[in-house]
């Protein structure tokens, strides 16, 4: 397997948030990568941030995508975990040292040495690219330890969303042990809220999902949530909500006004933001914190273990994402759809329409 891997797929050139069909070659399979033939990769709100620069310059052609699925082809002499045929899932990391107590521990992307890699745009000496590149095309080789198993009881494109909406959201709500009957609030209700919604609803919570999307009311309530209160501009609707839920998790992707939401937990609840703005672009008032007595962290994604785990939760309890399925050539008419709030609720792209 030493010959490297021949692989189309859309990148971005630049930071025009345009992507375009290209031909590029991924590292040959070592002795503990396997080769996946993709079936289905899956549109993240974060591909776009990233490839607009909005977290940093960037190197290009770059090709995103970090909720892969699909069959593998291809496994190196050390492989034990996955055999030729296997379905198989990728998301946000594919490499770490291995070594700390964090990767040992299951929580690889807090590599202690700093070597957790992530899907695309990270430097990578053994890429022909120079960079690590992502699942928008039709292969790709990853080491063996960062691929999960996607169960035969799942569709692969209810499967892809999992690798990354699915984990970043379901990783901080079981951190948080809330119990049957919890108020669980949920802001922001796009491809990762409406994962949060679903996750925190078959868990036993009392669901508040804040949107800013009126048109998106019945479809919320279709998931069992308590409430749905559709977020005004002057953020009116939030008043009524006063210290009412215990926890809060927040996927909101831009600027907000984050002690409005804060308002609506009660004193001793926490509040959870796994979205991803432009880098410095959130201000927190820690008077105001201090007097809502409200716990605020921040999480990321989740280690391998955690994502083999929300894989199984979730096809094994029906709690699926709400997709719609799309060729390569509507990429870009599907990234101005999210950006603008109309994604119902995730894109999932065909990659034999690479």
């Amino acid at each position: 397997m030493s010959a490297t891997v021949k692989t189309k797929g859309y990148a971005a050139k630049d930071e025009s948030g345009k992507l375009s069909p290209w031909e590029f070659e991924r590292r040959p399979v070592g002795d503990d990568d396997i080769l996946i033939d993709i079936k289905f990769a899956s549109i993240c709100h974060s591909d776009i941030h990233q490839e607009k620069g909005h977290w940093g310059e960037q190197q290009y052609p770059q090709v995103p995508g970090h909720e892969i699925v699909g069959v593998v082809a291809a496994v190196g002499k050390n492989v034990t975990k996955f055999k030729v045929g296997d379905r198989a899932g990728v998301g946000c990391m594919v490499d770490s040292c291995m070594e700390c107590d964090h990767c040992k521990g299951g929580e690889e992307h807090y590599c202690e040495n700093g070597a957790t890699k992530m899907t695309y745009g990270m430097p990578s000496e053994a890429e022909p690219t120079g960079i690590t590149q992502g699942g928008y095309s039709d292969k790709l080789v990853v080491r063996d330890h960062f691929a999960v198993h996607i169960p035969d009881h799942i569709s692969f494109e209810e499967a892809a969303p999992l690798l990354c909406a699915g984990i970043t959201t379901y990783s901080p709500l079981m951190k948080e042990q809330f119990e049957i009957g919890d108020k669980v609030g949920v802001a922001g209700i796009g491809g990762l809220g409406h994962m949060a919604v679903k996750l925190a609803v078959s868990k036993g919570a009392e669901v508040y999902a804040f949107t800013t999307s009126a048109d998106k009311v019945e479809d919320i309530k279709s998931w069992g949530v308590k409430e749905v209160i559709v977020v005004d501009e002057e953020l009116k609707a939030l008043q009524k909500y006063a210290k009412t839920v215990d926890y809060m998790i927040s996927t909101i992707p831009y600027e907000f006004n984050l002690g409005a939401y804060v308002a609506c937990i009660k004193p001793g609840g926490t509040f959870t933001y796994v979205g991803m703005p432009k880098a410095s672009s959130i201000t927190v008032n820690n008077l105001a914190l201090a007097m809502a007595k409200v716990n605020y962290n921040a999480s990321l994604i989740g280690g391998i273990p955690e994502t083999q785990e929300v894989v199984h939760y979730c096809a094994d309890n029906g709690v699926l994402p709400q997709i719609e399925v799309i060729n390569a050539s509507e990429i870009n008419d599907a990234w101005e759809k999210v950006v603008n709030k109309d994604a119902r609720y995730r894109y999932v792209i065909d990659a034999a329409t690479f």
